[in-house]
């Protein structure tokens, strides 16, 4: 990996990103259309490895094996879908800022983000109180090629990495607080291991409306998963594809 020395939302931070894909939209990026449901990929993958068609069905919850077309193809191992509008308009825009060098937004900060950059060193601080950990500050990680990467808000060495987030939004407080659900998060974290090599990763979630309640910090520890690493690395390289084919095709019309 490559580390850019930067302050989050600043203009060196803002170009680094640009024509890059970030570990914030990795989610965008694999979002396909004509998929499998949630019940016919839990059934596809457990017969892919290995299950017989009655454990796979117990597993998806099915009491009759799937039919559906998409099923078969994707139990051949065929790409079952196709990519959603926004990861093609997010597809599209990279190619732009490949060919600019700069960020499309010309480096807009919302009002989130500000808060986010804001409060970033406070929800650190508390983190390393509550952990006893060390975390260094790390800018923006990069894969070697420069494709792919992510704002790691912190490296803690020799093997884990950190993310903090400061929602404000009470349906996603919820989620985490009350839910446990870290489902909006989980293609950031590994995303994170996967271009920084380390083995585990911290999800904090800030919120300093909550101190008075003690729970101005929400964090959880995830492992590597290399099962995980390896499908979203495949998601995200057919995606940079449709990146590249927009590029590509931009270029040769100015031409």
């Amino acid at each position: 990996m490559k580390i850019i020395e930067c302050n989050q939302g600043g203009e060196v931070w803002h170009r680094a990103r640009a024509g890059c894909i970030t570990a914030s939209m990795f989610e965008i990026a694999r979002s396909r259309t004509g998929g499998l449901d949630d019940k016919q990929q839990a059934y596809v993958d457990a017969v892919r490895a290995g299950h017989s068609e009655s454990v796979a069905m117990q597993k998806a919850g099915y009491k009759a094996a799937p039919k559906a077309d998409s099923v078969r193809r994707a139990l051949l191992g065929e790409k079952v879908g196709d990519f959603s509008e926004a990861a093609r308009n997010y597809a599209f825009r990279l190619a732009i800022e490949r060919i600019s060098g700069e960020p499309l937004d010309e480096g807009f900060q919302t009002w989130s983000m500000k808060r986010g950059n804001d409060l970033e060193p406070e929800a650190r601080m508390e983190h390393e109180m509550q952990s006893g950990l060390f975390v260094q500050k790390a800018g923006f990680v990069t894969s070697d090629c420069g494709s792919f990467g992510a704002s790691a808000d912190g490296l803690v060495d020799p093997d884990g990495g950190c993310e903090y987030k400061c929602f404000i939004a009470p349906e996603k407080l919820r989620a985490f607080h009350i839910d446990g659900d870290i489902t909006s998060v989980i293609d950031q974290v590994q995303g994170g291991m996967w271009l920084t090599g380390r083995k585990w990763w911290h999800i904090g979630l800030y919120c300093p409306a909550l101190e008075p309640a003690g729970k101005q910090l929400w964090w959880r520890q995830f492992e590597r998963d290399e099962a995980y690493i390896s499908n979203l690395e495949a998601d995200l390289l057919e995606f940079k594809a449709l990146a590249d084919h927009y590029e590509n095709t931009l270029r040769a019309d100015a031409a």
